[in-house]
Protein backbone atom coordinates (compact mmCIF):
# COMPACT_ATOMS: atom_id res chain seq x y z
CA UNK A 1 0.00 0.00 0.00
CA UNK A 2 1.40 3.69 -0.85
CA UNK A 3 -0.46 6.66 -1.26
CA UNK A 4 -0.04 8.77 -4.13
CA UNK A 5 2.85 11.27 -4.86
CA UNK A 6 1.43 14.65 -3.68
CA UNK A 7 2.56 17.69 -3.22
CA UNK A 8 3.03 18.75 0.70
CA UNK A 9 2.84 22.19 0.84
CA UNK A 10 -0.97 23.02 0.71
CA UNK A 11 -2.25 21.71 3.83
CA UNK A 12 -1.33 23.60 6.32
CA UNK A 13 -1.63 21.03 9.75
CA UNK A 14 -3.28 21.89 13.27
CA UNK A 15 -1.09 22.15 15.79
CA UNK A 16 1.48 20.56 14.23
CA UNK A 17 5.27 21.19 13.48
CA UNK A 18 4.84 22.10 9.80
CA UNK A 19 8.76 22.33 8.99
CA UNK A 20 9.79 19.22 10.74
CA UNK A 21 6.28 17.01 9.73
CA UNK A 22 6.72 18.14 5.92
CA UNK A 23 10.72 17.14 5.78
CA UNK A 24 9.46 12.66 7.36
CA UNK A 25 5.98 12.73 6.76
CA UNK A 26 4.22 10.39 8.78
CA UNK A 27 0.66 9.19 6.73
CA UNK A 28 -1.84 7.18 8.11
CA UNK A 29 -3.80 5.33 5.06
CA UNK A 30 -6.51 3.52 6.98
CA UNK A 31 -7.72 2.04 10.16
CA UNK A 32 -9.33 -0.65 12.08
CA UNK A 33 -10.32 -2.24 15.47
CA UNK A 34 -7.08 -0.99 17.87
CA UNK A 35 -4.31 -0.35 15.04
CA UNK A 36 -3.81 2.13 11.88
CA UNK A 37 -1.92 1.08 8.74
CA UNK A 38 1.04 3.47 7.66
CA UNK A 39 1.45 4.57 3.89
CA UNK A 40 4.23 1.71 3.85
CA UNK A 41 1.40 -0.76 5.41
CA UNK A 42 2.76 -1.14 8.71
CA UNK A 43 0.44 -2.31 11.58
CA UNK A 44 0.25 0.68 14.04
CA UNK A 45 -1.42 0.43 17.29
CA UNK A 46 -2.98 3.57 18.59
CA UNK A 47 -2.69 4.28 21.66
CA UNK A 48 -4.57 7.75 21.95
CA UNK A 49 -7.31 6.57 20.45
CA UNK A 50 -7.38 8.76 17.68
CA UNK A 51 -7.66 12.38 18.95
CA UNK A 52 -9.47 10.86 22.59
CA UNK A 53 -12.37 9.96 20.41
CA UNK A 54 -12.44 6.51 19.43
CA UNK A 55 -13.09 4.67 22.38
CA UNK A 56 -14.99 2.16 20.67
CA UNK A 57 -11.98 1.33 17.89
CA UNK A 58 -11.74 2.36 14.82
CA UNK A 59 -14.61 1.57 11.58
CA UNK A 60 -16.64 0.09 14.36
CA UNK A 61 -19.31 -1.95 11.63
CA UNK A 62 -22.44 -0.56 13.71
CA UNK A 63 -21.57 2.86 13.17
CA UNK A 64 -20.47 2.62 9.90
CA UNK A 65 -23.50 1.19 8.97
CA UNK A 66 -25.70 3.90 10.26
CA UNK A 67 -23.59 6.44 8.89
CA UNK A 68 -24.07 4.22 5.14
CA UNK A 69 -27.25 4.02 5.78
CA UNK A 70 -28.21 7.71 6.74
CA UNK A 71 -25.76 9.45 4.01
CA UNK A 72 -28.22 7.03 1.06
CA UNK A 73 -31.65 8.56 2.71
CA UNK A 74 -30.70 11.95 3.34
CA UNK A 75 -27.37 14.32 3.57
CA UNK A 76 -28.49 17.20 4.65
CA UNK A 77 -31.43 18.50 5.64
CA UNK A 78 -30.99 22.28 7.37
CA UNK A 79 -32.53 22.63 11.31
CA UNK A 80 -33.08 26.43 10.88
CA UNK A 81 -36.62 26.35 11.42
CA UNK A 82 -36.95 22.52 9.95
CA UNK A 83 -36.27 19.10 11.33
CA UNK A 84 -34.77 16.06 10.88
CA UNK A 85 -35.48 12.79 12.90
CA UNK A 86 -32.56 11.78 13.40
CA UNK A 87 -31.09 14.98 15.53
CA UNK A 88 -34.41 14.85 17.61
CA UNK A 89 -33.84 11.55 18.10
CA UNK A 90 -30.40 11.93 19.57
CA UNK A 91 -31.54 14.76 21.56
CA UNK A 92 -33.38 12.92 23.96
CA UNK A 93 -31.08 9.91 24.00
CA UNK A 94 -28.25 12.22 24.66
CA UNK A 95 -30.33 14.21 27.74
CA UNK A 96 -31.30 10.69 28.84
CA UNK A 97 -27.61 9.77 29.76
CA UNK A 98 -27.13 13.20 31.26
CA UNK A 99 -27.50 13.70 34.98
CA UNK A 100 -30.92 14.87 36.17
CA UNK A 101 -32.04 17.89 35.29
CA UNK A 102 -30.56 17.68 31.59
CA UNK A 103 -33.27 18.18 29.55
CA UNK A 104 -32.17 20.13 25.72
CA UNK A 105 -29.08 19.46 23.57
CA UNK A 106 -27.74 22.17 21.21
CA UNK A 107 -25.77 20.81 18.64
CA UNK A 108 -22.53 21.97 16.56
CA UNK A 109 -19.51 20.69 15.17
CA UNK A 110 -17.07 20.27 17.70
CA UNK A 111 -15.96 21.18 20.88
CA UNK A 112 -14.62 24.56 20.42
CA UNK A 113 -18.30 25.46 18.71
CA UNK A 114 -19.53 23.53 22.01
CA UNK A 115 -17.85 25.78 24.06
CA UNK A 116 -19.04 29.45 22.16
CA UNK A 117 -22.50 27.48 22.64
CA UNK A 118 -22.11 27.46 26.40
CA UNK A 119 -20.43 31.19 26.45
CA UNK A 120 -23.40 32.42 24.58
CA UNK A 121 -26.14 30.57 26.41
CA UNK A 122 -24.87 31.55 29.76
CA UNK A 123 -25.11 35.45 28.93
CA UNK A 124 -28.33 35.14 27.28
CA UNK A 125 -29.76 33.12 30.06
CA UNK A 126 -28.48 35.74 32.69
CA UNK A 127 -30.01 38.54 30.59
CA UNK A 128 -32.78 37.09 30.20
CA UNK A 129 -33.59 37.01 34.09
CA UNK A 130 -33.06 40.36 33.63
CA UNK A 131 -29.71 40.37 34.93
CA UNK A 132 -28.22 42.55 32.25
CA UNK A 133 -24.98 42.97 34.11
CA UNK A 134 -23.60 39.47 35.10
CA UNK A 135 -21.34 39.31 31.65
CA UNK A 136 -17.79 38.37 33.23
CA UNK A 137 -16.87 35.02 32.51
CA UNK A 138 -14.52 33.13 34.86
CA UNK A 139 -12.07 29.83 32.95
CA UNK A 140 -8.75 28.50 34.86
CA UNK A 141 -5.50 29.09 34.04
CA UNK A 142 -4.25 25.75 31.64
CA UNK A 143 -7.39 25.38 30.56
CA UNK A 144 -8.49 23.72 27.28
CA UNK A 145 -11.60 25.21 25.88
CA UNK A 146 -11.20 25.19 22.23
CA UNK A 147 -9.53 27.85 20.24
CA UNK A 148 -12.17 29.74 18.67
CA UNK A 149 -11.95 33.75 20.18
CA UNK A 150 -14.38 32.57 23.12
CA UNK A 151 -12.82 29.68 24.02
CA UNK A 152 -9.07 30.81 24.28
CA UNK A 153 -10.61 33.74 26.03
CA UNK A 154 -11.41 31.43 29.09
CA UNK A 155 -8.89 28.97 28.30
CA UNK A 156 -5.31 29.19 30.09
CA UNK A 157 -2.77 27.60 27.09
CA UNK A 158 -0.18 30.86 26.67
CA UNK A 159 0.77 29.22 23.83
CA UNK A 160 -2.78 29.49 22.42
CA UNK A 161 -3.56 32.67 23.92
CA UNK A 162 -0.24 35.04 23.13
CA UNK A 163 -0.35 35.55 19.25
CA UNK A 164 -3.99 36.52 19.54
CA UNK A 165 -3.98 37.88 23.31
CA UNK A 166 -5.16 41.90 21.71
CA UNK A 167 -8.51 40.52 20.59
CA UNK A 168 -9.42 38.04 23.09
CA UNK A 169 -13.19 39.17 24.55
CA UNK A 170 -12.69 41.52 27.44
CA UNK A 171 -14.44 40.62 31.06
CA UNK A 172 -12.19 37.40 31.34
CA UNK A 173 -10.54 35.92 34.85
CA UNK A 174 -8.61 32.89 34.79
CA UNK A 175 -8.65 30.83 38.35
CA UNK A 176 -5.32 28.85 39.32
CA UNK A 177 -4.24 25.60 38.00
CA UNK A 178 -4.19 22.72 40.21
CA UNK A 179 -1.09 20.91 39.48
CA UNK A 180 1.62 21.40 41.74
CA UNK A 181 4.70 19.15 41.20
CA UNK A 182 6.17 19.74 44.74
CA UNK A 183 3.10 18.69 46.46
CA UNK A 184 1.04 16.41 43.81
CA UNK A 185 4.12 14.13 41.74
CA UNK A 186 2.93 11.05 40.84
CA UNK A 187 -0.44 11.03 42.04
CA UNK A 188 -2.14 7.73 41.16
CA UNK A 189 -6.01 9.35 40.73
CA UNK A 190 -6.96 12.73 42.83
CA UNK A 191 -4.33 14.31 44.15
CA UNK A 192 -4.87 14.94 48.03
CA UNK A 193 -3.64 18.48 47.57
CA UNK A 194 -4.99 21.50 45.92
CA UNK A 195 -8.91 22.08 47.37
CA UNK A 196 -8.43 24.93 48.62
CA UNK A 197 -7.54 26.48 44.70
CA UNK A 198 -11.29 26.76 44.21
CA UNK A 199 -11.51 29.75 47.23
CA UNK A 200 -9.69 31.86 44.41
CA UNK A 201 -13.80 31.91 43.14
CA UNK A 202 -14.67 33.53 46.10
CA UNK A 203 -11.75 36.06 46.05
CA UNK A 204 -12.53 37.32 42.15
CA UNK A 205 -16.67 37.59 43.30
CA UNK A 206 -15.25 39.84 46.04
CA UNK A 207 -13.47 41.74 43.31
CA UNK A 208 -15.90 41.95 40.53
CA UNK A 209 -19.16 41.34 43.20
CA UNK A 210 -20.79 38.45 42.02
CA UNK A 211 -23.62 40.44 40.28
CA UNK A 212 -21.58 40.59 37.41
CA UNK A 213 -20.07 36.99 36.94
CA UNK A 214 -22.46 35.05 34.29
CA UNK A 215 -20.09 31.68 34.14
CA UNK A 216 -17.31 30.01 35.17
CA UNK A 217 -16.13 27.31 32.99
CA UNK A 218 -13.85 24.25 33.77
CA UNK A 219 -12.64 20.92 32.55
CA UNK A 220 -13.62 18.54 35.47
CA UNK A 221 -10.13 16.71 34.88
CA UNK A 222 -8.18 19.26 32.34
CA UNK A 223 -6.64 17.46 29.00
CA UNK A 224 -5.18 18.90 26.52
CA UNK A 225 -3.01 20.53 28.80
CA UNK A 226 -1.16 17.13 30.04
CA UNK A 227 -3.90 15.69 32.17
CA UNK A 228 -4.50 17.30 35.45
CA UNK A 229 -7.18 15.50 37.91
CA UNK A 230 -9.10 17.61 39.94
CA UNK A 231 -7.66 17.58 43.56
CA UNK A 232 -10.31 16.34 46.02
CA UNK A 233 -13.03 18.03 46.91
CA UNK A 234 -11.94 21.09 44.70
CA UNK A 235 -15.11 20.53 42.13
CA UNK A 236 -17.60 20.01 45.29
CA UNK A 237 -16.35 23.41 46.19
CA UNK A 238 -16.67 25.02 42.81
CA UNK A 239 -20.20 23.94 42.62
CA UNK A 240 -21.20 25.46 46.28
CA UNK A 241 -19.48 28.91 45.30
CA UNK A 242 -21.21 28.87 42.19
CA UNK A 243 -24.65 28.03 43.62
CA UNK A 244 -24.23 30.60 46.34
CA UNK A 245 -23.74 33.57 44.29
CA UNK A 246 -25.74 32.64 41.16
CA UNK A 247 -22.89 32.03 38.97
CA UNK A 248 -23.56 29.05 36.04
CA UNK A 249 -20.96 26.15 36.41
CA UNK A 250 -20.06 24.60 32.80
CA UNK A 251 -18.32 21.72 32.43
CA UNK A 252 -16.30 21.25 29.89
CA UNK A 253 -16.25 17.53 28.91
CA UNK A 254 -15.31 17.15 24.97
CA UNK A 255 -12.61 15.02 26.44
CA UNK A 256 -13.56 13.70 29.86
CA UNK A 257 -17.53 12.28 28.52
CA UNK A 258 -18.78 9.17 27.07
CA UNK A 259 -16.51 6.57 29.57
CA UNK A 260 -13.12 8.43 29.53
CA UNK A 261 -13.12 8.30 33.31
CA UNK A 262 -15.57 5.66 33.26
CA UNK A 263 -18.57 7.15 33.71
CA UNK A 264 -20.92 8.56 31.26
CA UNK A 265 -19.91 12.06 32.58
CA UNK A 266 -17.63 13.52 34.46
CA UNK A 267 -20.30 14.61 36.32
CA UNK A 268 -21.21 11.53 36.95
CA UNK A 269 -18.04 10.07 38.66
CA UNK A 270 -17.35 13.09 40.69
CA UNK A 271 -20.64 13.63 41.92
CA UNK A 272 -20.91 17.20 40.88
CA UNK A 273 -23.71 18.67 38.85
CA UNK A 274 -22.89 22.00 36.82
CA UNK A 275 -25.57 23.69 34.50
CA UNK A 276 -23.96 23.80 31.03
CA UNK A 277 -22.07 20.48 29.99
CA UNK A 278 -20.20 20.75 26.46
CA UNK A 279 -19.48 17.65 24.59
CA UNK A 280 -18.07 16.54 21.03
CA UNK A 281 -15.11 13.72 20.10
CA UNK A 282 -16.80 10.66 21.57
CA UNK A 283 -20.17 11.85 20.76
CA UNK A 284 -19.98 10.11 17.51
CA UNK A 285 -16.44 7.91 18.01
CA UNK A 286 -14.93 10.49 15.87
CA UNK A 287 -16.66 9.22 12.49
CA UNK A 288 -18.50 12.25 12.23
CA UNK A 289 -17.86 16.14 13.52
CA UNK A 290 -20.35 16.91 16.02
CA UNK A 291 -20.31 18.61 19.43
CA UNK A 292 -23.17 19.66 21.44
CA UNK A 293 -24.05 22.15 24.75
CA UNK A 294 -26.36 19.93 26.97
CA UNK A 295 -28.50 22.51 29.77
CA UNK A 296 -31.11 21.71 31.98
CA UNK A 297 -34.62 22.47 31.79
CA UNK A 298 -34.60 25.53 33.19
CA UNK A 299 -31.50 27.26 31.62
CA UNK A 300 -34.35 26.34 28.57
CA UNK A 301 -37.27 27.67 29.72
CA UNK A 302 -35.61 31.19 31.04
CA UNK A 303 -34.14 31.79 27.45
CA UNK A 304 -37.03 30.21 25.23
CA UNK A 305 -39.58 32.53 25.99
CA UNK A 306 -41.82 35.87 24.58
CA UNK A 307 -43.33 36.27 20.92
CA UNK A 308 -43.34 32.51 19.70
CA UNK A 309 -42.70 33.62 16.10
CA UNK A 310 -39.42 35.23 17.13
CA UNK A 311 -36.25 34.01 17.41
CA UNK A 312 -35.31 33.25 21.17
CA UNK A 313 -31.26 32.34 20.94
CA UNK A 314 -29.47 33.69 17.91
CA UNK A 315 -27.34 31.21 17.27
CA UNK A 316 -26.74 27.95 15.66
CA UNK A 317 -24.47 26.55 12.65
CA UNK A 318 -25.19 25.26 9.28
CA UNK A 319 -24.01 21.99 10.33
CA UNK A 320 -26.20 21.93 13.72
CA UNK A 321 -27.85 18.53 14.12
CA UNK A 322 -26.44 16.97 10.69
CA UNK A 323 -28.38 14.21 9.79
CA UNK A 324 -25.42 12.05 9.12
CA UNK A 325 -24.01 12.91 12.38
CA UNK A 326 -26.85 12.11 14.13
CA UNK A 327 -27.01 8.91 13.10
CA UNK A 328 -23.19 8.01 14.11
CA UNK A 329 -23.92 9.56 17.52
CA UNK A 330 -27.44 7.41 17.88
CA UNK A 331 -25.45 4.65 16.48
CA UNK A 332 -22.37 5.24 18.79
CA UNK A 333 -24.62 6.01 22.13
CA UNK A 334 -26.21 2.63 21.56
CA UNK A 335 -23.02 0.58 20.91
CA UNK A 336 -21.76 2.00 24.65
CA UNK A 337 -24.58 0.60 25.92
CA UNK A 338 -24.65 -2.66 24.22
CA UNK A 339 -21.10 -3.39 24.64
CA UNK A 340 -21.50 -2.22 28.15
CA UNK A 341 -18.29 -0.04 27.67
CA UNK A 342 -18.35 2.50 30.48
CA UNK A 343 -17.89 0.03 32.70
CA UNK A 344 -15.48 -1.88 30.88
CA UNK A 345 -13.27 1.09 30.65
CA UNK A 346 -13.72 1.40 34.66
CA UNK A 347 -12.23 -2.06 35.21
CA UNK A 348 -9.34 -1.27 32.99
CA UNK A 349 -8.26 1.96 35.42
CA UNK A 350 -6.23 0.00 37.74
CA UNK A 351 -4.41 -1.96 34.80
CA UNK A 352 -3.39 1.24 33.07
CA UNK A 353 -2.80 2.98 36.33
CA UNK A 354 -0.51 0.36 37.28
CA UNK A 355 1.35 0.37 33.77
CA UNK A 356 2.01 3.69 33.37
CA UNK A 357 3.27 4.49 36.53
CA UNK A 358 5.96 1.51 36.30
CA UNK A 359 7.68 4.41 34.47
CA UNK A 360 7.93 6.42 37.17
CA UNK A 361 11.50 5.28 37.94
CA UNK A 362 12.92 6.55 34.34
CA UNK A 363 15.58 9.02 34.67
CA UNK A 364 13.98 10.95 32.19
CA UNK A 365 10.51 10.95 33.78
CA UNK A 366 9.65 14.11 36.03
CA UNK A 367 6.13 12.62 36.97
CA UNK A 368 3.21 10.90 36.07
CA UNK A 369 -0.62 11.85 36.48
CA UNK A 370 -3.77 9.49 35.51
CA UNK A 371 -7.55 9.51 36.27
CA UNK A 372 -9.96 6.71 34.54
CA UNK A 373 -8.44 6.20 30.70
CA UNK A 374 -6.45 9.26 31.09
CA UNK A 375 -2.69 9.46 31.87
CA UNK A 376 0.35 11.84 31.22
CA UNK A 377 4.05 11.11 31.16
CA UNK A 378 5.95 14.31 31.42
CA UNK A 379 9.85 14.38 30.49
CA UNK A 380 12.85 16.70 32.06
CA UNK A 381 13.01 19.08 28.71
CA UNK A 382 15.99 18.49 26.47
CA UNK A 383 19.13 20.93 26.77
CA UNK A 384 18.56 21.75 23.49
CA UNK A 385 14.59 22.87 23.93
CA UNK A 386 11.41 22.40 25.65
CA UNK A 387 9.17 20.38 23.59
CA UNK A 388 12.34 18.43 21.58
CA UNK A 389 12.21 15.96 24.25
CA UNK A 390 8.49 14.91 24.10
CA UNK A 391 8.49 15.69 19.73
CA UNK A 392 11.40 12.94 19.49
CA UNK A 393 9.73 10.28 21.48
CA UNK A 394 6.59 10.75 19.32
CA UNK A 395 8.31 10.28 16.15
CA UNK A 396 10.20 7.41 17.45
CA UNK A 397 7.26 5.45 18.40
CA UNK A 398 5.69 6.09 14.94
CA UNK A 399 9.21 5.06 12.97
CA UNK A 400 10.91 2.17 15.56
CA UNK A 401 7.63 0.88 17.50
CA UNK A 402 5.38 1.09 15.33
CA UNK A 403 2.66 3.27 18.10
CA UNK A 404 1.07 6.52 17.42
CA UNK A 405 1.03 8.72 20.94
CA UNK A 406 0.38 12.06 21.40
CA UNK A 407 2.42 14.68 23.04
CA UNK A 408 1.87 17.95 24.22
CA UNK A 409 5.29 19.92 24.08
CA UNK A 410 7.36 17.28 26.50
CA UNK A 411 4.43 15.67 28.30
CA UNK A 412 3.38 12.16 26.67
CA UNK A 413 -0.55 11.34 26.71
CA UNK A 414 -2.25 8.52 26.78
CA UNK A 415 -6.19 7.47 26.26
CA UNK A 416 -6.25 3.86 25.56
CA UNK A 417 -9.43 2.48 24.11
CA UNK A 418 -13.09 1.86 26.18
CA UNK A 419 -12.47 -1.69 25.34
CA UNK A 420 -8.86 -2.56 25.42
CA UNK A 421 -7.06 -5.79 26.44
CA UNK A 422 -4.95 -5.59 29.80
CA UNK A 423 -2.25 -6.68 27.00
CA UNK A 424 -2.61 -3.61 24.86
CA UNK A 425 -1.79 -1.29 27.65
CA UNK A 426 1.01 -3.38 29.00
CA UNK A 427 2.29 -3.35 25.50
CA UNK A 428 1.97 0.01 25.01
CA UNK A 429 4.13 1.38 28.02
CA UNK A 430 6.77 -1.26 27.23
CA UNK A 431 7.40 0.49 23.83
CA UNK A 432 7.70 3.67 26.09
CA UNK A 433 10.43 2.23 28.03
CA UNK A 434 12.26 1.59 24.88
CA UNK A 435 11.49 5.02 23.36
CA UNK A 436 12.28 7.06 26.37
CA UNK A 437 15.94 4.59 26.16
CA UNK A 438 16.75 5.30 22.89
CA UNK A 439 16.15 9.11 22.18
CA UNK A 440 18.00 12.00 23.54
Amino acid sequence: MSLPNIPLSPFWMPFTTNQDFKANPRFIARAEGHYYWSDDNRKIYDSFSGLWTTGLGHCHPKIVEAVQKQVAELDYAMTFQMGNFKAFDLAERLCKMAPDGFEHAFFCNSGSEAVETALKIALAYHRAKGEATRTRLIGRERGYHGVNFGGISVGGISANRKTFSPCLIPGVDHLPHTFNLSESAFSKGLPKWGAHLADELERLCALHDPSNIAAVIVEPAAGSTGILPPPEGYLKRLREICTRHGILLIFDEVINAFGRIGASFAAERFGVTPDIITTAKGLTNGVIPMGAAIVTGEIYNTIVQGPPHIIELFHGYTYSGHPIAAAAGLATLEVYEEEGSFEEAKSLEPIFEEAIHALADHPKVIDIRNIGLMGAIELIPHEGGPGLRGLEAHKHCFWHEDMVIRNGADILQFSPFLNSKPDDIYMTFDKIRRTLDAII
